[in-house]
């Protein structure tokens, strides 16, 4: 079995990971860890995958090697040009773990995710307002955006759910901050593919998620959520796994 991480999210004391369970080519599960630091968010994300799967003994093994990890991004059905460029993961490891976690059956499929809308203008209209409230001119555009997208256009935001991380991280910067230091957004296109992969594992058609949605935010679709609360719902939803285990 390995394990693979990528960090999907780092600022300042805060770091993200995801932690991943592959065997033979099939994923047998994810789990999201924080922490201060990347070792430290990994550990408890490994942990998680532990306790879900009732494994004992140490939290992990000497610290894996990185191994390399493919990423693909499919184009939306309208986006502001043609360009596209995959992301690629931030970090990867491979682990073999002191004991193999029991075999599982195959996850249903997750429910179908809400279409992307067809006109993006309106979020593109607000990015160009959130730049003239930050003083940001198409210099510091490009370098925050190569920090958070790994390339320095807005054209090349291929799909809406990174459209609308970007929007975000906008907001929540305060003026005067500057592209080099400011915190970059959560890869929220990883966090949605793993919302959809959890929702899969506990077997929740799009009826009982939106429950659950409603009952933690008192919102109907996780386009809604920002992308600190995306983390959270995935966490809550990890939260469900551990007593099926």
């Amino acid at each position: 079995m390995q394990l693979q991480a990528e960090l999907v999210h780092a600022e300042p004391g805060q770091r993200v990971v995801k932690v991943s369970a592959w065997e033979q080519g099939a994923l047998l599960g994810s789990a999201l860890g924080e922490g201060a630091t990347a070792e430290l968010a990994e550990d408890r994300a490994i942990e998680r995958l532990r306790q879900r799967w009732g494994t004992t003994g140490a939290a992990a093994a000497a610290r894996p090697e990185p191994v390399p990890v493919a990423a693909a991004a499919a184009p939306p059905k309208k986006r502001p040009t043609d360009a596209g460029e995959a992301e690629q993961p931030l970090l990867a490891v491979s682990n073999e773990p002191p004991q193999a976690l029991p075999a599982q059956a195959p996850e249903p499929p997750p429910p179908a995710a809400s279409a992307d809308p067809e006109d993006w203008s309106d979020e593109l209209a607000q990015v160009e307002l959130e730049l003239k409230r930050l003083d940001w001119g198409r210099e510091e555009e490009a370098a925050y955006l190569e920090r958070a997208f790994n390339h320095p256009s807005r054209s090349r935001l291929v799909r809406y759910v990174d459209l609308v991380g970007y929007l975000n991280a906008l907001q929540q910067l305060a003026p005067g901050s500057r592209p080099e230091q400011a915190a970059t957004p959560l890869r929220r296109r990883d966090l949605l593919d793993q919302s959809d992969q959890l929702l899969g594992q506990l077997s929740w058609g799009a009826a009982q998620g939106r429950a659950f949605l409603e009952q933690h935010f008192q919102l109907s679709s996780r386009q809604q959520l920002n992308d600190q609360q995306l983390l959270q719902f995935n966490m809550l939803l990890e939260d469900q796994l551990a007593p099926r285990a």
